[in-house]
């Protein structure tokens, strides 16, 4: 298949990672179908279609499925009927309108990155039961997601995603969090990160066919099973992260020694999928202080 034959149904199509990926998926020429759920509101791009409502009515002859939608900060009622049996319903629907591939956006917050972890590849530990509302949905939608069967699915497994936006965790959200006096933590504790950019990159590029599928996991996605992958940029700790908030907004971090994870997400799979980030962290900090600055 070629990327100008790809039709990818983006849903969240509305959000930073959502948008990102429609505008990633338009310039490698796919027809991207973005599903939203108020009028207007999804990105403006040639190649990509606002679609208002379910997106089991867009699914048919589309090539891929790409699926962002997980309400974090809700409830956890909330968190499992969208993102976990909401998620699966529509991968079950993708499978029976003959949708081969899904892409879903996971996070490496399934895994255990207690103090002495160490660095963490796909086969890591993940937490328990009882981890918190937001880590236990999402493993719990990825369970749900490898039981359909007849769907080649893919589970992205990004970090904290750095980018700019409104609704940007980590350029918005937390650094209001930290100008609210959230500010506590070790400097050496990891701050394991992706550019938004970097991310929809990698979406992309599987939801085109671009990945070829494999009986191995360590060279792409395996046929009707699904298969984790891990993404990172370069190594960061807190202290990176917090310093270049503090400075942005003119304050000091206050810093512990508590114990805290110090090790590294390895993205070995990834990379030998063709997939490596272009954005560096000084890029990604001084987008983020200038961010804050004209805030």
């Amino acid at each position: 298949m070629s990327n100008s034959a790809a039709v990818v149904v983006v849903t969240g199509a509305n959000g930073l990672v959502g948008a990102t990926v429609c505008r990633t998926l338009a310039e490698r020429g796919a027809q991207v179908r973005a599903v939203v759920r108020r009028a207007g509101t999804a990105p403006v791009a040639d190649g990509v279609h606002e679609h208002v409502g379910d997106a089991a009515d867009v699914l048919s002859g589309a090539h891929a499925l790409v699926t962002t939608v997980h309400p974090m900060g809700s409830s956890r009622e909330v968190q499992h009927e969208v993102g976990v049996e909401g998620t699966a319903r529509l991968a079950r629907a993708a499978r029976d309108a003959g949708v081969p591939l899904l892409v879903h956006v996971s996070t490496a917050g399934v895994h255990d990155r207690s103090p002495g972890m160490g660095d963490l590849a796909e086969d890591a530990a993940l937490l328990p039961e009882g981890s918190g509302d937001y880590p236990d949905t999402k493993n719990a939608a990825d369970a749900a997601l490898a039981e359909v069967e007849g769907l080649t699915t893919v589970l992205v497994r990004p970090p904290a995603i750095a980018g700019a936006g409104p609704t940007s965790v980590w350029n918005t959200l937390r650094p209001q969090a930290f100008v609210d006096g959230d500010r506590s933590v070790n400097p050496a504790k990891s701050w394991a990160w992706v550019h938004v950019e970097d991310l929809a990159a990698f979406i992309a590029d599987v939801a085109v066919g671009a990945v070829p599928t494999s009986p191995d996991p360590e060279q792409g996605p395996v046929p009707g099973a699904a298969t984790p992958v891990l993404l990172a940029g370069e190594p960061a700790t807190w202290g990176d992260y917090l310093g270049a908030v503090g400075q942005a907004v003119g304050a000091e971090p206050d810093w512990t020694d508590e114990p805290e994870w110090t090790g590294q997400l390895i993205t070995d799979r990834a990379r030998r999928w063709g997939w490596s980030p272009r954005v560096g962290l000084d890029q990604a900090l001084a987008e983020l202080r200038e961010g804050l600055a004209r805030r």
